[in-house]
């Protein structure tokens, strides 16, 4: 029995002095709340980076587009001013049809000793060059006997006159005409001056 109980007492001394062993802890799993917002953010990330590129590439266009369309203005402009008289070219040219039509007429020796023909041939002329004209906006302006106005008109003398009233148009040494309302270049004219009115004006 002596025996038994000291065997008992040395066990219980090696367990006692036996170091404790201490438990190892495992490395904590990741979660899916620890791992979600960074997965989240790099999925955000990355639709941005998309979306910048997509908007890159539509700028890159744009400029592009923008760049054509200067040079399509460029080139319109430049066939505008080079091809604008076109209209009125083509409408000229029927007048100097009549004009080379009247001008061989007087070649032949009839057709100049017949003054009427060739005055009513130029006077076509001239009726179809006014209407050329009027078809593109340019109007002869009214002088002969009409109320001097210097924005239309321009004085080159004064004519004393008992038959007309101070101040109007006597004769029309070059017509005057206006485009689309604006002045191309005033009448020169002689204006009157009634010689009885002064008189009795004194």
């Amino acid at each position: 029995m002596a025996g038994k109980s000291k065997h008992k007492k040395e066990n219980e001394t090696v367990k006692a002095d036996a170091p404790e062993s201490t438990p190892v802890e495992s490395a904590p799993e990741a979660t899916a709340a620890e791992t979600g917002p960074d997965a989240d953010l790099l999925a955000r990330l990355e639709a941005k980076e998309k979306e910048a590129a997509e908007n890159y590439d539509r700028y890159l266009r744009a400029v592009a587009e923008l760049d054509n369309y200067r040079k399509r203005a460029v080139r319109d402009k430049e066939e505008a001013i080079k091809y604008g008289n076109e209209k009125l070219i083509k409408d000229i040219l029927p007048i100097l049809d009549s004009l080379d039509r009247a001008l061989h007429q007087t070649s032949d020796l009839s057709a100049r000793n017949n003054f009427e023909a060739f005055t009513q041939g130029l006077e076509l002329i001239h009726s179809q060059i006014l209407g050329c004209l009027e078809r593109h906006g340019v109007v002869k302006i009214a002088a002969k006997g009409e109320v001097f106005d210097p924005e239309k008109h321009e004085a080159l003398m004064q004519v004393q006159t008992p038959e007309m009233e101070s101040n109007r148009v006597v004769d029309e040494y070059e017509s005057g005409y206006t485009l689309h309302g604006r002045l191309l270049r005033p009448s020169k004219v002689s204006v009157s001056k009634n010689v009885s009115q002064d008189t009795e004006g004194q």
